[in-house]
């Protein structure tokens, strides 16, 4: 587990509110919090609407996405890495990361599916051993591979990627709090009748 791994305590206070969140977040409401919490899912899903914000976290994915090209890891589409549980590893990602997967997902993320992967212990977007979000899925998505040749050079990848969302969030005086995927996804989770609404 490299440091990368584990989610720190260090946060920074920020704001991205717009108009972003209003008729959105009215559908995409965050589970009950502390009131000091409460916000952050708001904001980050603002930030996620925010051309420039959407803009840098995509070109950090592409330059991952040819960081992996150029090397050519081998994927078996097992399932393996999403299985988290049965790969004994967890996979930790920022709040903006999560709240730019729901809103590119478009719809809500049932609460169900999230308690039921964490159950299960894998990820709420496994199926058939897929992933259904593979277009939009955080950096630890990205840069994560089983094959044993990656290991030698995707923990640093891994940590040039990750300083770069950092750096993205100081930029945009965004919160930056860094998590477990399914918790983070929580954050995010609406009742189940509210899942398909838009």
């Amino acid at each position: 587990m490299t440091r990368r791994d584990r989610p720190t305590g260090n946060t920074r206070r920020g704001a991205m509110d717009g108009p972003a969140s209003g008729a959105f977040m009215r559908v995409y409401a965050p589970r009950a919090m502390s009131d000091p919490e409460a916000e952050l899912p708001r904001r980050w899903i603002d930030a996620a609407c925010n051309p420039l914000v959407a803009d840098g976290l995509e070109a950090i994915y592409h330059m991952i996405a040819d960081q992996i090209e150029a090397r050519g890891p081998s994927c078996w589409a097992s399932g393996r890495c999403c299985n988290f549980a049965k790969a004994g590893h967890r996979l930790y990602a920022t709040g903006l990361e999560a709240a730019y997967l729901i809103h590119r997902l478009g719809r809500g993320l049932p609460i169900t599916a999230v308690d039921l992967a964490v159950t299960r212990g894998d990820c709420p977007f496994l199926d058939s051993n897929l992933c259904t979000v593979h277009r939009i899925k955080p950096v630890g998505c990205r840069v994560y591979f089983c094959d044993a040749s990656a290991q030698s050079w995707q923990e640093d990848l891994s940590e040039r990627a990750l300083t770069m969302v950092r750096t993205l969030h100081d930029r945009h005086g965004i919160e930056y709090r860094y998590g477990e995927w399914r918790q983070m996804l929580g954050l995010f989770a609406v009742p189940d009748q509210n899942a398909s609404s838009h």
